[in-house]
C-alpha cells in the first residue's frame, strides 16, 4: 500500500451541532500518495463543504477542534473567482510560493525552479504574460492548478475543476491530474460531476450518499456492485454499458454483423431510431470494409454509403410501415 498522507477519523461535517445540518458523520478519511481520488455525489449532498473542511476553511462538527492545515502540506483549488484580474498568469502561479517566503518576500532560485516546473507541467508557457481577465475558463483553471503545483505540497484538493468547461478542457484537466498523482506521487482529491471521466481516470472513487456516509472503492467495483446506481438512481441510463436506454418503439428487430467502432455507432443509431438489435432477427445488416471505405449491406443486396443512408432505407424500403 502507498503512503497515507492524510488521515482523519470520526469526522463529522456540517453547519452546526444540530443533526438537521449534518452532511457527513463519523467519516474515516484517508488520502494516499500516488492516487487520484474522485469525490462524487448528487447536487447539494455536501461535496464542496467536505473539501473546504479538509482544507481548514470550514470548521468540522467533530472533532471539535478546527482542522489545522499546513500550506506546505495541502494546496487547494476552489471554484471561487480570482478578483485580481489584472495580474499575469506568472504572478498568479508565483503566489503558490508565498508559504515559503520570509519577511522580505524575495524569490530564490529554488522558488523560481518550482514555478517554472509548475508552468511546464500544466503546459501554460504561452500564457505566462497574459492577464487573468484575458483567459478562457479552461486556461484560468490550468493556471490555478499551476499555482497549486507551485505550492509544492504532497496533497492537492480541487472542487469542481472542470465545471463549465468544454469536453477537450475537461479531458485535458482530468488527464493532467491523473498524471500528476503518479509522476509527482501526490494525493489528489477532486470533487466532480464528471462521471464518465472519473470512471476512466480515478484510482479511487468516494461516493457520497444520502445516509451521510461515503462509500469508497475502485470505479469498476462500484459500477458492478450497484453502488453508483444506488447513489445516483439513474433514469434511463445503464452505467454498466455506458448507454442511454432506447425504447424499441418500431417493434422491428435487425441482426447487425460487424466489429469495432463502426459496429458500436451503427448499433447506437439503430436503437436510437427505434429498432432492436438481436441475433435471431431475419433482417440482416452487414458492415463491410474495403480500401478504407465502409458499406452497410442490407440482406445481401441493398448497399448503403453511410448510416444516414442505412436508416433511410430501413425506414422507407425495408420497414415502410
Amino acid at each position: 500500500m502507498s503512503e497515507v498522507l492524510l488521515s482523519i477519523g470520526n469526522l463529522t461535517v456540517g453547519y452546526s451541532a444540530d443533526h438537521k445540518n449534518i452532511l457527513f458523520e463519523n467519516l474515516e478519511i484517508k488520502l494516499r500518495a500516488g492516487e487520484l481520488v474522485c469525490f462524487m455525489g448528487s447536487n447539494g449532498v455536501g461535496k464542496s463543504t467536505l473539501i473546504r473542511t479538509l482544507a481548514g476553511l470550514h470548521p468540522p462538527i467533530s472533532p471539535i477542534n478546527k482542522i489545522e492545515v499546513d500550506p506546505k502540506h495541502i494546496a487547494v483549488v476552489l471554484t471561487d473567482r480570482v478578483n485580481a484580474v489584472n495580474m499575469t498568469v506568472e504572478e498568479l502561479v508565483t503566489y503558490g510560493r508565498y508559504p515559503y517566503l520570509d519577511w522580505n518576500i524575495q524569490l530564490n532560485d529554488r522558488d523560481q525552479e518550482v514555478i517554472e516546473r509548475a508552468i511546464d507541467l500544466t503546459h501554460i508557457q504561452h500564457l505566462r504574460s497574459k492577464k487573468i481577465y484575458e483567459l478562457s475558463d479552461g486556461q484560468l483553471q490550468m493556471s490555478m492548478i499551476a499555482r497549486a503545483l507551485a505550492q509544492d505540497t504532497p496533497i492537492i484538493l480541487l472542487d469542481e475543476p472542470t465545471a463549465h468547461l468544454d469536453l477537450n478542457n475537461r479531458v485535458e484537466i482530468m488527464n493532467l491530474l491523473r498524471n500528476l498523482s503518479r509522476k509527482e506521487n501526490k494525493a489528489i482529491l477532486v470533487a466532480t460531476h464528471e462521471l464518465d471521466l472519473a470512471l476512466q481516470t480515478a484510482d479511487v472513487i468516494w461516493l457520497a450518499n444520502r445516509n451521510k456516509k461515503i462509500i469508497t472503492g475502485i470505479p469498476e467495483d462500484l459500477v458492478l456492485n450497484g453502488s453508483f446506481d444506488e447513489t445516483f438512481q439513474f433514469k434511463g441510463f445503464d452505467l454498466k454499458t455506458g448507454k442511454v436506454f432506447h425504447e424499441a418503439w418500431r417493434n422491428k428487430s435487425v441482426r447487425l454483423i460487424g466489429e469495432g467502432h463502426e459496429y458500436l455507432w451503427t448499433k447506437n443509431a439503430l436503437e436510437r431510431n427505434g429498432y432492436s438489435v438481436a441475433e435471431t432477427a431475419t433482417t440482416k445488416i452487414k458492415i463491410e470494409k474495403s480500401n478504407e471505405s465502409l458499406t452497410w449491406v442490407i440482406d445481401d443486396y441493398k448497399n448503403c454509403s453511410g448510416i444516414k443512408d442505412l436508416l433511410y432505407n430501413m425506414t422507407a424500403k425495408i420497414f415502410p410501415n
